[in-house]
């Protein structure tokens, strides 16, 4: 069976790559699991005409095409004003790919994916959507426009997952969407991986965080929490790990407080070398202002044997329970460093929480994840499947 998935993710040329496209983010590793399921996958994805950026990694996978398509112009409602033209530029080729596959995949939130997932809809071709953001909490028009279509068209041969996780089911409407976690970890990494050692007295403490640098993530908070944990005498470093709008801001925060010492933006890196940072780190902070959906960052930590600090929302509290991370009902600096300097003043608890977060994460596997959905397409498409 030949699947092909339409997604607004971008891409770029890589000599490098066996595709010769390259791309950022979980979605590589995804797009590899999938192809796993499938005789052929057919990627319809955005095209950058710039270099790529640290940490880009080749998309690879069994039998996987790429089908770059130039992306549209603009950001935001600039970009919104463009795509009209956008589109009608690349019906055809959409309309075609989407035709002769045998089944589609689109990815949302994103316009291009939303666009593939109604060109598939009136072909009636099985479909399989993934809601990859923020379920639940439709904030615009077209927010809830997506939303309203998703609960519409779910069941029968239209298998949808939405991102996250917990006791209630995404929808209330239509139980056919279920959850599906989010991961870029294999079997074999997460009983491998190098795992962090327990913070003793007297060493420095590494704290880390791993984030889009958006205003709705909170770094702000986290770098702002370093002076207060100075004032106790504490030897601190910071690692902030990720790219974005609010980059250039938290460095000038960083300058302005005088942390520079302490504080490193690091930006995108390649995902070997986050894990390898987490692995080297004592605590792991997320006061994340946004829902989300489920967080892979936090994921990671956990499988290194990170403790971690994180905001009480979407399916953290299930992820930390049980003595495996802290939840903060405050998002400010003031409640971060106090909940860090409870945390510190017991090293063996430090050292619990750690051992039963990398416990924890071996259940959020690649091979779950792509498994799961195997079996979801095999029972709604009443097909096996590679």
């Amino acid at each position: 069976m030949n699947l092909v998935v339409v997604s607004h993710k971008e891409s770029w040329k890589d000599p490098n790559s066996p595709s010769g496209y390259c791309t950022v983010g979980g979605f590589p590793f995804q797009m590899r699991a999938i192809s796993e399921i499938f005789e052929e996958t057919q990627l319809v994805i955005t095209l950058k005409d710039t270099s790529p950026p640290p940490g880009a990694m080749a998309l690879t996978g069994n039998n996987l095409i790429i089908s770059p398509l130039k992306e549209p112009k603009g950001r935001d409602t600039n970009r919104k004003l463009h795509l009209p033209l956008w589109f009608l530029r690349n019906l055809q080729e959409l309309w075609h790919q989407i035709k002769k596959a045998d089944a589609v995949h689109a990815l949302v939130p994103g316009d291009v994916g939303f666009i593939g997932l109604i060109l598939a809809y009136i072909q009636q071709k099985p479909l399989f959507i993934r809601h990859c953001g923020t379920w639940g909490s439709p904030v615009t028009i077209w927010d809830k426009i997506l939303f309203w279509v998703i609960e519409h068209i779910a069941g029968g041969k239209t298998v949808t997952f939405a991102t996250g996780g917990g006791l209630n089911p995404p929808s209330v409407k239509n139980p056919n969407i279920k959850w599906v976690h989010s991961t870029s970890l294999t079997e074999e990494q997460l009983n491998s991986i190098k795992t962090a050692k327990p913070w003793k007295p007297g060493e420095t403490l590494r704290l880390v965080t791993v984030a889009r640098l958006s205003k709705g993530k909170n770094i702000k908070t986290v770098i702002e929490s370093i002076p207060l944990l100075l004032l106790q005498g504490l030897d601190i470093r910071l690692d902030v790990i990720g790219d974005g709008p609010e980059k250039a801001s938290l460095v000038s925060l960083s300058e302005a407080l005088n942390i520079t010492e302490q504080v490193f933006v690091l930006g995108n890196i390649p995902h070997s070398d986050v894990l390898n940072i987490l692995s080297k780190s004592h605590l792991f902070v997320f006061p994340t202002l946004v829902k989300e959906g489920f967080p892979k960052a936090v994921l990671e930590a956990m499988a290194c044997g990170l403790p971690v600090i994180a905001t009480e929302v979407s399916v953290l509290p299930k992820l930390l329970g049980n003595g495996r991370g802290i939840l903060l009902h405050k998002t400010d600096a003031q409640e971060l460093s106090k909940v860090i300097s409870d945390i510190i003043t017991d090293p063996s608890r430090m050292a619990r929480m750690g051992k039963k977060a990398h416990e924890a994460a071996k259940a959020y596997s690649l091979e779950k994840w792509r498994d799961l959905i195997k079996s979801e397409l095999e029972r709604a498409w009443k097909i096996p499947l590679s």
